[in-house]
């Protein structure tokens, strides 16, 4: 009857221990798969960053010309179902509508008041002023502006010649301002340069009525002007020289010219054969004889600002015919004199797309209003077309982690800025991010460390058992409290009363070892009393507190005389005008010390009480054997023997840090700079994704970049954990398996 109970309980405990081992096994593989399927859909919303542009081709189409002469093709999407439209300008005043993807033209339309028979007055130059106007030179010197809006075209200026006609006109630009101010600036054949401005001013009868202020630039320079070009307010006008010179006036509000900036662009002295402002109106983009493409910025080097070239991109083979910016992202694409096309990115001087129209070259180019369209016609007015697809065009490995010249600053810089005007250049480095965190997380566990490590030993060796007990338990109660009260309270009540008090701080780093050195002297000719000596058996923490309460007061109370004898009255001015050149914010990385280190001390504890007491006593009685006190103990055989347990701990606390988002995200400014001042902030991967992710259009390029984050706080912690976890297993080999 026994035998067979006892089988029988055997098979039972064999099914129990096959069903624990199937749950145990399916419960760990789940986790790892779950693990293995976060990072598999972060990494998979990321990939499409770095994933190339596209350009589908839109079969060619010819438009039927009437003996007259394209001189424009612009491109647009703005009709329904999304159809290309093209809309070529001619010479004789009309322009055409063409279906690109059908083939077909639309209808054919004529600029209001333009005489078609009249042959003195024809269309020789068009130029896209963006949301569909543009700037028209005709024959006889005068200039129009027109919109289109759907299938209409109308009129909505027209500036008649400068009145200069010595000389015939190659080039010329019309622009209007917000105010209503017509500026326009020709280029004659002879070199000149005419600055023609109309304002709109109000008489002191309340009347009002035109002013016209005309200005001549003789370029004094032996080369010629070869290219020109105005920003949108037309409060700038560029021009590049024939033989490698970049030239830049600034006008005053009635057009004048102010002292030029002149710039020697090439050493070689090559031509400049076009020029373009780029998104923004900031920077200028050269395109040269030997095919070369760089783009320019004002800089302010020595207090004197100058036009500096800042990006390099890719080159053509030939010279450069044209240039045309992409109004919404800042990309430009480059036409050369073999009719091969390229699409820059700026910023990131990524190389786009590189397109060919083959055996008829293309003359002029065109992008369409949302960059999403490339056109190209050639001499005898057929059309060719791409569909683009430049997904993040501006991200890059040099953007995310290098150095980028960006447009107002004086030098390459890291930065993170996501947000501006509507033609703002996204700064999307990472760096100041990674910076942030490692910065945080040091300062947390400067603080965290040293704390629990140091309780952990006075609370496992030092005090008694009933103090360990009681002290244990309300450590690790510390870590229920929710992060989001330690930021509030970091934020609101401690952050300003460390800014009133922030000299009593610096000096507390004198006061308090100042106190606990005398302390301890005092203690040393104490000892020969038996109740002094009672104490330091796990009692010593009730003394020492009024040590640091007393040392902590008298910061206090010499910070006051210290500010005034030594800082002015003001420290805070002092740091910032002393030789440290340093500002105090009221959120810095003190606050993160103390609000991290919070968080981080009960896990670190913890985990380092536990190593340090599961040391077996054996070892600790033979040391104390042959004679060795408690700390001689403690520092030359328990901590060697617990060291991959606390190394563990620290580690473990390392994690939590890096991962911290509501703490860092009240208690700091959240500023993405590299400054490893503890006095200012700084911004975190976590608390990056926290602030940014409410404002990401899905599947934008500031989304994949936040996933992107979320992956570089994953290989973070996975990295750190892995060494922590190689160098704990060499510590366990070296000092046993406590």
């Amino acid at each position: 009857m026994d035998e067979r109970w006892n089988r029988s309980s055997t098979r039972t405990a064999k099914r129990r221990d096959r069903a624990a081992r199937w749950i145990i096994t399916l419960g760990g593989v789940t986790v790892i798969a779950s693990v293995v399927a976060i990072l598999a859909l972060i990494v998979g919303v990321t990939l499409p960053l770095f994933r190339g542009p596209t350009a589908e081709a839109i079969p060619p189409t010819q438009i039927a010309l009437q003996g007259e002469k394209p001189v424009y093709a612009a491109v647009d999407r703005a009709l329904s179902g999304g159809a290309t439209i093209a809309t070529v300008w001619l010479n004789h005043g009309d322009l055409v509508r063409v279906d690109l993807p059908r083939g077909r033209q639309l209808e054919r339309c004529r600029l209001p008041g333009v005489d078609k028979n009249d042959p003195r007055r024809r269309l020789r130059q068009v130029e896209p002023l963006g949301h569909a106007v543009f700037a028209m030179l005709w024959s006889d010197g005068g200039m129009s502006l027109a919109e289109l809006s759907g299938s209409d075209v109308r009129r909505l200026a027209d500036v008649p010649s400068d009145g200069t006609n010595k000389s015939p006109i190659v080039q010329s630009l019309l622009r209007r301002s917000d105010s209503g101010a017509m500026t326009r600036a020709t280029r004659h054949a002879d070199g000149r340069i005419v600055l023609t401005r109309r304002l709109d001013v109000e008489t002191l009868s309340g009347d009002r009525q035109t002013e016209t202020h005309q200005n001549v630039l003789l370029d004094d320079l032996t080369p010629r002007i070869a290219a020109m070009t105005m920003d949108r307010e037309g409060n700038t006008l560029y021009a590049g020289t024939d033989n490698g010179r970049l030239i830049r006036w600034s006008l005053d509000e009635t057009g004048k010219p102010l002292p030029r900036d002149v710039v020697r662009a090439f050493s070689d002295g090559r031509a400049i054969t076009a020029i373009t402002l780029a998104l923004g109106d900031v920077s200028l983009v050269v395109g040269d004889r030997n095919g070369g493409l760089t783009v320019w910025a004002p800089v302010t080097t020595d207090g004197v600002q100058r036009l500096r070239q800042i990006h390099r991109l890719r080159g053509h083979d030939s010279p450069i015919r044209q240039l045309v910016a992409c109004q919404r992202h800042r990309a430009v694409a480059s036409l050369d004199a073999r009719g091969v096309v390229h699409l820059d990115n700026l910023t990131s001087q990524r190389s786009m797309i590189s397109l060919d129209a083959g055996t008829d070259p293309i003359e002029q180019i065109a992008l369409s209003p949302r960059g999403d369209v490339l056109l190209g016609r050639d001499p005898s007015g057929r059309l060719t077309a791409w569909r683009l697809e430049l997904g993040s065009s501006e991200i890059s490995l040099r953007t995310l982690f290098g150095r980028v010249f960006y447009e107002g600053y004086d030098k390459p810089e890291y930065a993170w800025q996501t947000t501006g005007g509507e033609e703002f250049e996204p700064k999307f480095s990472l760096t100041p991010l990674v910076f942030g965190t490692l910065k945080g997380t040091l300062y947390a566990m400067l603080l965290a460390v040293p704390l629990a490590l140091f309780g952990a030993m006075y609370v496992s060796y030092f005090t008694t058992p009933a103090f360990r007990r009681t002290i244990k338990p309300a450590v690790e109660l510390m870590a229920t409290v929710p992060s989001v009260v330690i930021g509030f309270m970091a934020a609101l009540w401690l952050a300003p009363i460390l800014e009133r008090w922030a000299l009593a701080f610096c000096l507390s780093f004198v006061t308090l070892p100042a106190a606990l050195v005398a302390f301890m002297a005092i203690w040393q000719g104490l000892r020969r009393f038996d109740m002094v000596r009672r104490v330091e058996n796990g009692y010593e923490f009730l003394v020492v507190l009024p040590v640091l309460v007393v040392g902590a007061s008298l910061a206090i109370a010499m910070s006051g005389p210290v500010e005034t004898w030594l800082f002015g009255g003001n420290f805070r001015r002092w740091l910032f005008d002393g030789p440290l050149g340093m500002t105090y914010d009221q959120r810095n990385c003190i606050l993160i010390a103390f609000g991290l280190g919070f968080t981080v001390i009960p896990i670190i504890f913890s985990i380092a009480e536990d190593a340090l007491s599961n040391v077996p006593y054996s070892m600790t009685a033979a040391s104390m054997a042959v004679g060795a006190s408690r700390w001689q103990t403690l520092w030359r055989v328990v901590l060697p023997s617990a060291s991959p347990g606390i190394f563990a701990a620290a580690m473990i606390g390392f994690g939590r840090a890096v991962g911290e988002t509501m703490i860092v995200l009240m208690a700091t400014g959240n500023t993405p700079i590299m400054d490893w001042s503890p006095l200012n902030g700084m911004r975190t991967l976590s608390a990056n994704i926290a602030v940014e992710i409410p404002e990401a259009p899905v599947d934008g390029t500031l989304y994949r970049v936040l996933f992107l984050c979320a992956v570089l706080l994953f290989l973070l912690t996975f990295t750190v954990n892995t060494a922590a976890e190689l160098v704990r297993q060499r510590l366990r080999k070296r000092f046993g398996r406590f």
